[in-house]
């Protein structure tokens, strides 16, 4: 049985990443399997694996564990950060300060030739770091060699009149073969869904508790804006201080939803 790629290509559907994408999301052993044989009853040739993933999260949201549809969908909650890049901007910040660097966002640096807007400059100890951050719309889309020689083109017009040490480029997808090569070759940090192996966004973000505000299925898209443009970004800061909901002007007991949802997302007790 073939199942379509975002990219386009097809690959042989298989059991155990399926049970191994399951198991990392944190959902239950006791769900688990009847979770699988629920996507193998939907599956036909060439299906694509965004339906797969509708299939899931329908079911999850239908069980008796209805949030763990939020911590399955992490590609999703990040593309949810759109259709702009700056809540993507924000987030990285506060990713990497969660990484113990302290950030700036949207500064604007004169450089030998030109004047350029930094997504995000990181700094910890003896490292100050220029962050790319490269969002995408769409997971079909991966970022590729041009983003990484532009990111590493404006490091260098930069060092004239900065202290970088470094250049990192960070998206919300993908990156393709040529892009990592090159990156590699220029001695620049790199980070993507799936990379660095086992390092990646995705690893990441289960690691450390990451998930962005965006995964909660209990806020409207709208409500997710206003805590973005508040800058409440991670289910973690509403785990901590679920005063921050206020700004919502949410009843009191869709507000304990809501944290008791988060709470679960980030495995912080309520």
């Amino acid at each position: 049985m073939l199942i379509t790629k975002a990219d386009g290509t097809e690959e042989e559907f298989s059991e155990e990443k399926l049970l191994r994408s399951i198991k990392r999301a944190g959902i239950p052993e006791n769900m688990q399997v009847t979770v699988l044989m629920h996507v193998k009853d939907k599956l036909y040739h060439g299906i694509p694996t965004s339906e797969i993933y509708h299939h899931i999260t329908e079911y999850l949201e239908k069980s008796p564990e209805p949030f763990t549809k939020s911590r399955y969908g992490i590609k999703q909650s990040l593309m949810d950060l759109g259709p702009t890049g700056f809540p993507f901007e924000d987030y990285v910040a506060r990713l990497l300060e969660e990484l113990g660097y302290k950030t700036e966002t949207r500064v604007v640096l004169r450089g030998k030739c030109v004047s350029h807007e930094i997504d995000v400059i990181a700094e910890k100890e003896d490292e100050k770091i220029m962050v790319e951050a490269k969002f995408h719309n769409s997971n079909s889309v991966k970022t590729d060699v041009q983003v990484a020689m532009y990111t590493w083109a404006r490091l260098q017009d930069l060092l004239h009149n900065t202290h970088f040490t470094k250049a990192m480029l960070i998206t919300n997808t993908k990156l393709t073969t040529d892009a990592i090569t090159y990156g590699e070759c220029m001695d620049m940090k790199l980070l993507g869904w799936s990379y660095p192996e086992n390092e990646g966004l995705r690893d990441l973000i289960e690691k450390f508790h990451l998930f962005p505000v965006t995964a909660l299925s209990s806020l409207t898209t709208a409500h997710k804006q206003q805590l973005l443009q508040q800058g409440v970004t991670l289910c973690k800061d509403i785990c901590h201080d679920q005063s921050k909901l206020d700004i919502l002007s949410l009843p009191e007991e869709q507000k304990s939803l809501v944290h008791k949802e988060a709470s679960f997302v980030c495995q912080v007790a309520s």
